[in-house]
């Protein structure tokens, strides 16, 4: 939680402020089981508070550093998370003057649900600080641009064997191999006994 008491409540007024914050475990502060920020890792944060009429609009900026594995050779990795961030808290007694006078209850309560509020001069910051570095995270993380995966094989790390490969057979002539080989072997065996017309011409 951050305090804006000293802030005041002047329009106008600004503070700036650094704090180091460990990251939350659960939900992980990241994409769950893709790339997140370790829980307790540290997390940096600049931030700027001004004074408005109906609240607190806070700026700032987010460093931390995520871990997951490479979607391609499936590789420890580690990425710089470097995420902005910007959001209005409000007074509970803010008025409402950007409302229509003739606004429904229910549309009251739509647009409450999408507001964040300050509570006895405090306000948390790990909801938007949670959006602000999934979006900054690659959905898909790769050790390198050009990284080769695995093999689809035997799963060889193709980077470390640049010449690996397989024989590749047709599955549609694969039957066909087979009763080549089968043949091919009756034929040894045939090569194992006399030849044909050997015997007549001894008995002759």
């Amino acid at each position: 939680m951050f305090d804006t008491h000293e802030l005041g409540r002047r329009p106008g007024a600004m503070k700036r402020l650094s704090r180091s914050v460990e990251a939350p475990g659960s939900p992980v502060l990241g994409i769950d089981g893709v790339i997140g920020v370790p829980e307790g890792a540290p997390v940096e944060l600049d931030l700027r508070l001004e004074s408005v009429m109906e609240g607190v609009l806070v700026t700032g900026t987010a460093r931390a550093t995520a871990e997951g594995e490479c979607v391609r050779c499936l590789e420890p990795l580690t990425v710089e998370v470097d995420a902005d961030f910007q959001e209005m808290f409000s007074y509970p007694d803010a008025d409402d003057r950007g409302r229509s006078s003739a606004a429904e209850p229910a549309d009251d309560a739509e647009d409450d649900e999408d507001r964040f509020f300050l509570e006895d001069g405090l306000f948390d910051l790990e909801p938007m600080l949670r959006d602000a570095v999934v979006l900054a995270l690659p959905m898909q993380p790769v050790c390198s641009e050009d990284c080769a995966g695995l093999c689809s094989e035997c799963g060889i790390r193709l980077d470390e064997n640049p010449g690996h490969h397989h024989d590749a057979v047709d599955i549609r002539w694969a039957a066909l191999q087979g009763l080549a080989e089968t043949v091919q072997d009756g034929e040894k065996d045939n090569m194992g006994g006399a030849e044909p017309g050997v015997d007549e011409k001894q008995e002759k």
